[in-house]
């Protein structure tokens, strides 16, 4: 990333602002905004996480908010009432309490005589729901957003669940957000409330994990803050990315259909970071596209910023199966409009090992599958973080425990631009199923590279509202749809689809080994196929390379960790999946504060034991100035019987050696048709 000097504006900065909110508590802020602005006011940007901006994510606003300042806008960054050195505790996400301290900050925010009035949202992930959720609450002051990795639908969409689905990233995540519940305000700041506010927290933090698994079916607690129960809710302009290997790819082509707003669409092949960030590459100068859109919607600047495709994507060209990639090869694509009317369905019959071709008449034939538990090992994780390496890898031996069904070797490239969609007449014999449906780029040497999958709880065929137990052997037609994808395929290679009926560890088995048959002759494949004559008619406008301000300054003390690990003994059959993140330890050499942090995952099963399957967590993060030292360690595992899960979870908190609370949790949660 090039490091840009000088700037527009020259700014000034203040890294510690308190701003009520309605029922008392006050919300720490960082603020950067030009100098001029004391006398000329400017439109402001807020940016509101819980992540903590005085130390975990103070490196990353450095190099944001004051490039956005230095042209021309005030940016505001806050800490979620519980996190950092925000009063309060941090009890779930998306509450409705948060929504509401959002519009206070917006209106303070608006209020102040450095503002003009109009405010944006920007951010990625959390903050990317929170733009988008509280935009939909319609807050006076809001004129448009800027969101990156986010979803519309907290069901159907997020880390919690799939097609139905328990995901693994549900526990690993509520344990995430166990940890950064749980850490301490830093006293330089506090003062000596510092003790009285951590602890506030720890006794009040709840169990995330057992909340998320007691809403196992699209329920009220879920509709809250989904936007795509009303689209018509949003009524401000949305600039909206995200990246092909992020578990959140799929909500911006439904925000491009469904929202009536100016909007634009940016996926590049990234994991889960800030296009100008973003991992896998090309990386793209993301701030210069944020300060033309800002500069458009909050100062009626006419820059043709709405000009050009509605949707630029990376269309990505074939490559060998890995875990991570330094860059995706690859070209940027436009779409006028979305749906697109370039992308054409492209129905093929399932066949015997085969794909058939369009038009294609197959015999009907009974195809049974029981999977066993490995398959999904190599799976990677739901939404990439690139680090440690967390991608799908080779899917052959995945297809050894598959129903497996090729295309011939292609006579001619073939692209794809949105979600393939796989009807299957389906049967089982146990009355809870899954299935687990992925496609895959298959070359000549037969290496298989997962392209896109879809997940789906046979229990939720009509819908995730009300889960009905299938009637064993009984045929049902059922629908999945895959994660939406811009791929080519070479000439020479084979499209291959995949069905299983287990995925874990990305996604909790059913609690007994179900068989499931595909019943050919009406089971279909459908491509969405973006011809390749008519792939220039919306040329996609170039980004810049990608910039920033210059990063405050952090020390790697100790070096970190990354590893991805699977194991298997052949005499006890115990299988597991160790995922190791160690940030080591890093001063921020402005605050003069050491922070430490480790994180380690497993997730473990013995032989086909569908209730087997363990996901286990553990976090400690340790902040040290001086002879002052205080550490959170969280520790989460969830198990299941054929009728229940377990939760037990554990957090302790020491100041220096000395632990001075600790508390456990154990509960058990019904499982409902999962």
């Amino acid at each position: 990333m090039r490091t840009v000097a000088s700037l527009p504006y020259e700014i000034t900065e203040e890294d510690h602002v308190w701003i009520p909110v309605s029922d008392g508590v006050r919300l720490s802020a960082r603020i950067w905004r030009p100098v001029a602005s004391d006398g000329e006011p400017v439109p402001a940007i807020l940016e509101y996480i819980p992540y903590r901006h005085r130390d975990l994510t103070s490196v990353r606003d450095s190099v944001h908010h004051p490039y956005l300042a230095g042209h021309g806008y005030a940016c505001v960054r806050v800490d979620i009432r519980g996190s950092g050195e925000s009063e309060g505790v941090l009890a779930d996400e998306y509450l409705e309490r948060e929504q509401l301290d959002a519009e206070d900050v917006l209106e303070w925010i608006a209020a102040q005589p450095w503002c003009s009035g109009r405010t944006g949202m920007m951010g990625i992930s959390w903050g990317g729901f929170a733009a988008l959720q509280v935009a939909a609450r319609k807050p006076p002051s809001l004129t448009a957003i800027a969101i990156s990795s986010f979803t519309d639908d907290r069901y159907s969409d997020d880390m919690h669940y799939m097609g139905g689905c328990l995901l693994s990233d549900n526990v690993a995540e509520a344990s995430t957000m166990f940890a950064y519940a749980t850490l301490p305000p830093d006293p330089a700041l506090a003062g000596e409330r510092w003790r009285d506010l951590w602890y506030e927290r720890l006794e009040n933090c709840g169990l995330w994990a057992g909340e998320w698994l007691s809403h196992q079916r699209r329920d009220d607690y879920w509709r809250h803050a989904s936007v795509c129960e009303n689209y018509s809710d949003v009524q401000v302009p949305v600039l909206a990315s995200s990246g092909w290997a992020d578990g959140y790819s799929n909500a911006v082509s439904r925000l491009l259909a469904h929202l009536d707003v100016p909007r634009r669409g940016l996926i590049g092949p990234w994991s889960h970071k800030y296009p100008h960030l973003g991992r896998p590459g090309p990386a793209i100068g993301y701030l210069q596209e944020l300060v033309r859109w800002w500069d458009h919607w909050l100062k009626d600047v006419e820059n043709g910023v709405m000009d050009g495709p509605m949707l630029q994507t990376w269309m990505q060209d074939s490559v060998p199966p890995s875990t991570s990639y330094e860059d995706r090869p690859g070209r940027w694509v436009g779409e006028p409009s979305w749906p697109s009317p370039h992308v054409h369905p492209s129905e093929h019959r399932l066949a015997r090992h085969r794909i058939a071709r369009p038009g294609e008449e197959v015999p009907a034939e009974d195809l049974p599958v029981e999977s066993p538990l490995s398959v999904g090992q190599f799976a990677g994780k739901w939404a990439s973080y690139s680090a440690p390496p967390d991608l799908p890898y080779d899917q052959r031996e995945e297809d050894g425990g598959s129903l497996v069904f090729d295309t011939d070797e292609l006579a001619e490239p073939c692209e794809i631009l949105g979600s393939p969609v796989v009807d299957l007449e389906v049967s089982a014999d146990k009355p809870v199923a899954q299935v687990a449906v992925r496609l895959s780029d298959v070359a000549p040497d037969g290496r298989a590279t997962r392209v896109t999958y879809g997940l789906l709880n046979l229990t939720h065929r009509d819908g995730h509202d009300d889960p009905e137990p299938l009637e064993p052997g009984t045929r049902y037609r059922v629908r999945v749809e895959l994660n939406a994808v811009a791929q080519a395929f070479p000439a020479g290679h084979r499209i291959r689809l995949s069905v299983s009926s287990s995925y874990w560890p990305l996604a909790w088995p059913p609690p007994q080994p179900a068989r499931v048959t595909v019943h050919t002759g009406q089971s279909t494949l459908t491509l969405p196929v973006r011809p390749m004559a008519e792939a220039d008619e919306v040329p996609a406008r170039p980004f810049g390379e990608p910039e920033g301000a210059e990063p405050l300054p952090a020390t790697q003390i100790e070096p970190g960790e990354q590893r991805w690990t699977v194991s298997r003994d052949l005499i006890d059959y115990r299988s597991a999946l160790d995922i190791v993140k160690n940030e080591g330890k890093v001063r921020f050499e402005d605050i003069d504060l050491d922070v430490t942090r480790n994180v380690f995952e497993r997730y473990s099963w013995v032989a086909d034991d569908f209730c087997s399957p363990v996901a286990e967590t553990a976090w400690s993060m340790t902040f040290a100035r001086g002879d002052w030292a205080a550490r959170s360690e969280t520790r989460t595992r969830v198990s299941c019987t054929p009728t229940e899960f377990v939760i037990d979870a554990q957090l302790d908190a020491y100041e220096g050696e000395r632990r001075t609370f600790s508390r456990n949790w154990h509960r058990t949660v019904p499982r409902d048709h999962v």
